[in-house]
């Protein structure tokens, strides 16, 4: 078993901003009522981090379940729209569970609900980076969900269909990259990444540090969560938007009491994520938070010049075009075979770009009358992905 190393042990320890996401195996019993006694131990746990000057954000699942139990209904209720009422009728006792246990302990809980356009617009997704660090400089607790009565992608989450968050582990992966945090801890019902289903495999072992979640690593992952939307799948994929923007990664059971307190302490608890690179804050929200427009298919030259020059995209450069786009949304970056190697923020909405597809620069003025910029998009805009990232 790979121990965790010691710098790695001592940036937990000290990391200052958390995103600790709660899974609704953890928030509810097995009978589908409150885990009052497990949430009122994890909420002690944040208060008193909060106290010592950490800052924390908390992604809650729960609302669904709670909203099913109040409205008497089954389990077995997949009608998108009873999900939404249920969603209705829970998200406010949730709420109410989170305001009064952190009120005694004299913190304030602030409910932000999100939707996939609170990311995927860059004017919103400054001002929810800005509302999000005034509620921490104001030491209250922000408690993340998505807005599920008006956003389907995560509730309805079709497989294959595009999506932003389809779960909260990746909300609260896209949080972390998106608030800069220095940690993530998903607490679920089972204490870490297995080689195997552990209720399946009796030798299955479980893995106390992995280096880069890769295709092998994603190999580990079998099936979706009982009650929940989410799986070891999605919490493997969050893993990896997070480590990839510099983020240390947890998963452990937050079942176990204490889980918390442990796993900022720097023990051995569950299985932690080894960080990558990191990212700015634009290059951050081009890379992983917003819901892309369109495709800009590229000659051989100019995937070159990206890769390994870090060079701006030219219209010279560019072979075909899909979508609709307006000037500043992001765009899939793709060569002549298809495949996937870069994002960008574009200069030019997809009609003038459709007008100057293939031109030299001095040809792009007499063609639209005006020029914004030479680049489709410019260097500082394209972030080329890693091979993990970049799946087709």
């Amino acid at each position: 078993m790979q121990l965790l190393p010691e710098a790695v042990r001592d940036r937990i320890h000290s990391a200052r901003r958390v995103v600790v996401k709660v899974g609704t195996n953890v928030v509810m019993r097995e009978d589908g009522a409150l885990a009052l006694g497990r949430l009122y131990g994890l909420i002690e746990s944040v208060a008193g981090n909060v106290k010592e000057g950490r800052e924390v954000l908390l992604v809650s699942s729960g609302a669904v379940g709670l909203g099913r139990q109040a409205l008497g209904l089954p389990a077995k209720s997949k009608e998108l729209v009873t999900k939404q009422a249920c969603a209705a009728a829970g998200q406010g006792r949730l709420m109410a569970v989170y305001q009064e246990a952190f009120g005694r302990m004299g913190l304030v809980a602030a409910q932000v609900l999100l939707v996939e356009e609170d990311f995927s617009s860059r004017t919103r997704y400054l001002n929810l980076r800005a509302t999000l660090n005034r509620l921490l400089e104001l030491k209250a607790v922000p408690i993340l969900n998505e807005n599920d009565v008006v956003s389907t992608v995560e509730l309805e989450n079709p497989e294959g269909s595009p999506r932003v968050f389809g779960d909260n582990d990746k909300l609260s992966a896209l949080v972390a990259s998106k608030m800069e945090a220095d940690l993530l801890v998903l607490l679920t019902d089972v204490d870490g990444l297995y080689t195997a289903n552990p209720s399946k495999m009796h030798d299955a072992r479980r893995l106390s540090v992995v280096e880069k979640v890769t295709p092998d690593v994603l190999a580990y992952a079998e099936g979706g969560s009982s009650r929940g939307r989410g799986g070891m799948k999605t919490k493997l994929e969050a893993a990896g938007i997070a480590t990839r923007s510099g983020a240390i990664t947890v998963i452990a059971s937050g079942r176990e009491a204490g889980v918390l307190d442990r796993v900022l302490s720097g023990e051995e608890v569950g299985t932690v994520f080894l960080p990558l690179r990191s990212l700015d804050g634009k290059r951050r929200w081009i890379a992983y938070a917003a819901t892309v427009s369109g495709v800009v298919t590229v000659n051989d030259g100019a995937r070159q010049a990206i890769i390994e020059r870090k060079a701006s995209l030219l219209p010279a450069g560019i072979t075909e075009i899909s979508g609709e786009w307006g000037r500043g949304d992001v765009v899939e970056i793709r060569d002549r075979w298809g495949r996937l190697f870069a994002r960008g923020q574009v200069n030019y909405g997809s009609g003038e770009t459709r007008k100057v597809l293939g031109m030299q620069s001095d040809e792009v003025k007499a063609v639209l009358g005006k020029k914004n910029l030479d680049a489709l998009v410019t260097r500082n805009e394209i972030v080329v992905l890693d091979p993990e990232e970049a799946t087709s």
